[in-house]
């Protein structure tokens, strides 16, 4: 807690990040839609509390990026991160995998212990 305001202060300089890592079906997938419309900046990435394990993540193409938000570049892709969801999702690899008529992103989060059946939410203890 910062003692002068009384609030709590996270800056993006007091951690140092593993970050994340793209599989190229991902990284493909990301700038297929990006290019789609010229003002996407990018993919933004985050969690909200939802789902039968705990969390799920979410995604949004976004226009305007937050500087609030951590910034990963990647070859062709800019991926921006929520900083109150890095502590949980920190290390993930996003892939893209086509499973016959089902497209779609999977997360392979390292600090994940438990997930839903479904695949659509996950915890961490």
């Amino acid at each position: 807690m910062d003692t002068a305001t009384g609030t709590d202060h996270i800056a993006n300089s007091d951690f140092i990040w593993k970050g994340f890592t793209l599989t190229e079906s991902a990284e493909k997938q990301i700038l297929f839609l990006i290019n789609k419309n010229p003002k996407i900046k990018g993919l933004w990435l985050g969690i909200k509390k939802s789902g039968c394990a705990g969390f799920r993540y979410v995604m949004n193409l976004i226009q305007n990026p937050s500087n609030k938000d951590l910034k990963f570049s990647f070859q062709y892709v800019t991926l921006f991160v929520s900083l109150q969801a890095m502590p949980f999702i920190d290390g993930t690899e996003i892939d893209y995998i086509s499973e016959g008529l089902n497209h779609n992103f999977k997360f392979n989060n390292p600090k994940a212990q438990h997930s839903c059946g479904c695949g659509e939410s996950f915890s961490i203890e």
